[in-house]
């Protein structure tokens, strides 16, 4: 039996499915009927299943364009091969599984690549098929999800490979420059300023994201508290403040003060007006990896990993992406994922079946905040599958909570409130009156804020105290009273430190401040990094002694502070020309800016940049850590 299938197989087309992973691999084995075992893939139905292991191969080194370039040395400078070419990473496992991939594409009559779908999984997959000498037609498994589900309807409608030539070509780009500018830079920087002693790290992102690090932490170093007084008076148990803001002397203070003092406080104005909050967005991976920092000190990458196995064990969709909505045609699909959550149970609890409960029934609301096809391309927001997890680990059900929350609570109405804001004055009608103001705020109806209960949804690190919700006593316009007032003296205070949840911020929208969601979705476009390489740039700069952490500050190390002070090129530590580049990288992908340009130009910044550091005459100096030379002496 086993040798005539094998037999009838030579006669029949053999499809060979090339994934990322072993466990995926796996999956797809199963449902396209693949189950004969061999050793590095899975045989069946005519189909061959194999995997990678991420990266099998990457760009050449430049020894392996010439042996002159080996040795690191300034006239070498700039490095800028004809021709960029890979090679197979040197690990034995990595080889061993390479030799079998190609054994099978070389004997395959159609590849399916089932690669990770993004700008990734398609580099590492079209290595592997240039490495291994495909010449077959190939096609593209495209799934925003593992379910069963996702993987049939992928391979019922796989598109060809040509399909995401721009993808490719993206991706392409960003390796090759990253080559450029990483290698030539590294190289210039340690040769002429680290003594050719201490490795000085340069990268794309990694540069201008330390920048960003070493400037806050310079402001905070070189901040000089000043004093201030606030002004305000408690009438009927109630705080209110001064309206005319601080003052910058004692003396205007207590000026003000003694106009006040012994004088009644008048109620002149009671205002209510009612307000709306609309539900938060759905997760992209960088609103997810800030929330899982704040509330529960996750680093990004462990975020990253967490995601990832959620999504790997089919509860979550796809996690690398930097959307926050999702396409029309899901919306026929989420009445079921609302039911999976329902049955969710952990120890004998089902944490989401009340809260879907009010949900049942009927019709969910389809709103254009969270459905609009255009403002979707390859991947859509990050939402539970529906299917319902088993063995969670702790830190799992935590990520898992904040997706299927998130996604219960955008069907939810929008929480009302009404705002109370109350002036009052001392000394009405004279010219030294003084007006007061106290703001409260009632919820009315909780809305979407019941699926979180307690847990206060903002975007700030903290709440400010005047946008706590206070229930105010009713005051009528025109009563009057005594009061107590007072003036506290304050300091001004430096900005804070970035945490690694207000640096992914600050990544995504090029190192500027921006509160506004609408604004910051705008801005993503010249973020710099992407969402899924930004944690491996932070655990870099971590790696490479730059900065460390204390508690959840990001703080500089004297030697992440001296490499920026050194670099004098913009190009190299800007956040806004680093985003340029990553605006014109999603160009490439969009089609709308070619390939070649890029190169070309990143290879003319790169000669500019060598030219002028190796003639720039002063003597800068990093110093060399003692245990760094240790090392060099070793080598």
């Amino acid at each position: 039996m086993h040798n005539s299938y094998l037999f009838c197989n030579f006669a029949v087309r053999m499809i060979v499915c090339i994934a990322e992973k072993p466990s995926v691999a796996k999956d797809i084995a199963r449902i396209i009927g693949a189950t004969a075992s061999r050793d590095g893939y899975m045989e069946g139905n005519g189909y061959q299943v194999t995997w990678t292991f991420g990266h099998l191969c990457e760009l050449k080194m430049p020894e392996d364009y010439t042996p002159m370039w080996k040795a690191w040395s300034l006239t070498a400078l700039p490095m800028i091969p004809p021709r960029f070419g890979i090679r197979l990473k040197d690990d034995e496992g990595i080889k061993k599984q390479f030799a079998v991939i190609e054994r099978l594409m070389q004997a395959a009559d159609g590849i399916i690549n089932c690669g990770d779908a993004g700008q990734e999984g398609e580099l590492i997959q079209r290595w592997v098929m240039q490495k291994a000498g495909a010449t077959c037609p190939v096609q593209r498994l495209w799934i925003s999800s593992m379910t069963d589900e996702a993987i049939r309807e992928g391979f019922a409608t796989l598109k060809d490979q040509s399909n995401y030539q721009s993808l490719y070509m993206a991706g392409l780009s960003r390796a090759v420059g990253d080559w450029l500018l990483g290698i030539n830079c590294t190289r210039l920087y340690t040769i002429k300023y680290g003594q050719n002693r201490q490795v000085l790290s340069i990268g794309r992102v990694q540069t201008p994201t330390l920048a960003l690090i070493v400037n806050r932490q310079k402001e905070i170093d070189n901040f000089k508290p000043e004093p201030y007084w606030v002004l305000a008076t408690v009438y009927r148990d109630t705080t209110f403040t001064a309206t005319k803001g601080r003052f910058t002397s004692k003396e205007e203070g207590e000026e003000a003060f003694k106009t006040i003092e012994g004088k009644p406080f008048t109620i002149t104005q009671v205002e209510k007006k009612n307000g709306k909050e609309t539900p938060p967005s759905l997760y992209d991976l960088t609103s997810l990896q800030v929330d899982c920092n704040k509330k529960f000190g996750f680093s990004a990458e462990t975020t990253l990993n967490i995601i990832q196995q959620l999504y790997e064990q089919k509860l979550t969709t796809y996690p690398r992406v930097d959307t926050t909505f999702l396409p029309d045609d899901v919306y026929a699909k989420c009445p079921q994922t609302m039911n999976g959550l329902f049955q969710v149970k952990y120890a004998g609890t089902a944490p989401y079946a009340e809260l879907v409960r009010p949900l049942g029934g009927k019709a969910l609301p389809k709103s254009k905040k969270v459905f609009d096809s255009s403002k979707v391309t390859d991947h859509h927001a990050i939402i539970p599958t529906g299917m319902v997890p088993t063995a969670l680990t702790d830190m799992q059900r935590k990520v898992f909570d904040l997706v299927a929350r998130r996604f219960i609570a955008v069907f939810y109405p929008d929480c009302k409130y009404a705002q109370t804001t109350v002036l009052g004055e001392v000394g009405v009608g004279s010219p030294e009156a003084i007006e007061f103001k106290v703001t409260g705020r009632t919820i009315l109806d909780a809305g979407w804020r019941a699926v979180y209960a307690k847990d206060v949804q903002s975007d700030d690190d903290e709440k400010k105290p005047d946008e706590e919700e206070r229930t105010l006593p009713v005051f009528q316009k025109g009563e009057s009273g005594p009061h107590q007032p007072t003036l506290t003296e304050k300091m001004t205070t430096p900005p804070p430190y970035y945490s690694e949840a207000t640096l992914l911020r600050a990544m995504e929208t090029a190192g500027k401040l921006v509160e506004d969601e609408e604004l910051r979705r705008a801005m993503k476009e010249n973020g710099i990094g992407r969402p899924s390489t930004r944690a491996a740039i932070i655990e870099t700069l971590f790696k490479r002694k730059y900065i460390r952490k204390e508690r959840k500050r990001l703080v500089a190390t004297p030697t992440g502070i001296e490499l920026i002070d050194l670099i004098r090129e913009d190009l190299l530590k800007s956040c806004e020309l680093t985003g340029i580049w990553e605006k014109k990288l999603r160009d490439i992908e969009a089609q709308k800016y070619d390939a070649q340009q890029f190169i070309s130009e990143l290879k003319q910044q790169v000669t500019t940049i060598v030219h002028d550091v190796i003639s720039d005459p002063t003597n800068r100096r990093v110093t060399v850590m003692p245990e760094e030379e240790k090392k060099s002496k070793k080598r």
